[in-house]
């Protein structure tokens, strides 16, 4: 997927994918280099906890204390929670983490967007992004570490895909951008868009919004929570029955199958009308206005008659397009298009009866497409 510059930042078939199991919890080292075998906290849910509190003698309600601390009060060690037990105190420390990562970088952009790289405990890093917007408090998370979609456009894929983050590496995503905020102030919207296929990591992706919709958890409306994908038609529709009405989000950026192909690669073993088919069950099943996005690429996929058929193609559907001018990618031979042609560009859509928004751009000045932070990091 990529984060490009929008609000959001944006990055039963059978492909020839990477297939990784249900991610398993991985190890972190300690500060004297050696292995650390305690739970991350985030992995664990309120069922499971309060099973251990009473295996160790205490109260269930313990568990419920134990996460409205972490999640609402922001709190990274126990030794913070001082209405536990001292002894509780202890042994949570010595059996759990609650932040198993570490951020390994962050910038902020003049426009209130700030992007964290963090390391995972095995060495991997991904990046996810708060985006300040008026009252909104937009969070951007990735899923994988890297990515095997394939899109020549974007960084995040320029590496292939490690593996599948778990339940708790994307909920301490939430929580470490939820900490650079005021402490009267709250994350309003989630976006699961950053680095990595979050359709191909589906158990670990609905686990953790689980927690971020729960009052217990973080609050956040599944009505304000959107799913990003470049189109998995069997993954849409065990979405669809999942019964929660998050946001879908289709990266569609090609009006036809021979540019898509081009642009995403695992489109040759999907097609437009198979991933259209899927999206309107979708719709169907929870009624939740389908978004398309299209990063508009100068002189690939701006001409008119790309704009002529991308209407054609969605005329009929209630849907929101979301058109994102393309974030300059170094060492991409792919460019920003001009102004006319975006002017030209909208023209033709809105004429044509779709309801398109142009995405502002945000945070360019930080390397705001996904992937960036990672790999401008690394040695040349």
């Amino acid at each position: 997927m990529v984060w490009i510059n929008s609000f959001f930042l944006f990055g039963g078939l059978a492909l020839d994918l990477p297939v990784f199991s249900s991610p398993q919890p991985v190890p972190s080292l300690s500060a004297s280099g050696s292995a650390d075998s305690r739970q991350h906290l985030l992995d664990w849910d309120l069922q499971t906890l309060k099973h251990w509190m009473v295996e160790k003698g205490q109260p269930a309600f313990r568990a419920k204390q134990v996460l409205h601390w972490v999640y609402q009060r922001r709190a990274t060690e126990f030794a913070e929670m001082t209405d536990l037990p001292k002894q509780l105190r202890e042994d949570l420390a010595l059996a759990f983490v609650v932040y198993r990562c570490e951020q390994a970088d962050g910038v902020c952009s003049p426009d209130g967007t700030d992007k964290l790289l963090i390391r995972l405990s095995d060495g991997g890093e991904v990046e996810c992004v708060l985006l300040r917007d008026g009252s909104r408090r937009s969070i951007c998370v990735s899923s994988q570490v890297g990515c095997a979609m394939g899109c020549v456009f974007c960084a995040s894929g320029l590496d292939g895909v490690d593996r599948n983050l778990t339940r708790g590496e994307i909920l301490e995503q939430m929580l470490r951008l939820q900490a650079r905020l005021e402490s009267d102030q709250r994350l309003s919207h989630i976006v699961m868009m950053g680095m990595g296929e979050p359709l191909a990591n589906l158990d670990s992706v609905l686990s953790a919004l689980e927690v971020a919709r729960s009052a217990e958890g973080l609050g956040i409306s599944p009505r304000r929570v959107t799913i990003s994908t470049v189109g998995l038609p069997a993954a849409i529709d065990r979405l669809s029955q999942a019964g929660v009405p998050y946001n879908l989000a289709v990266s569609l950026h090609a009006p036809n199958d021979a540019l898509r192909s081009q642009l995403v690669p695992v489109n040759k073993k999907i097609g437009i009308d198979a991933i259209l088919d899927a999206s309107d069950r979708y719709f169907a099943a929870n009624g939740r206005r389908l978004t398309f996005e299209y990063v508009l690429l100068g002189g690939v996929n701006d001409s008119d008659e790309c704009a002529m058929q991308l209407a054609s193609l969605l005329r009929r559907r209630t849907v929101m397009l979301n058109v994102i001018p393309y974030n300059l990618v170094s060492g991409l031979p792919y460019k920003t298009p001009s102004a006319s042609s975006i002017s030209r560009f909208k023209e033709i859509l809105i004429n044509g009866g779709i309801n398109v928004m142009f995405r502002q751009r945000k945070g360019s000045e930080i390397d705001a497409a996904c992937g960036q932070l990672r790999r401008n990091r690394r040695p040349k």
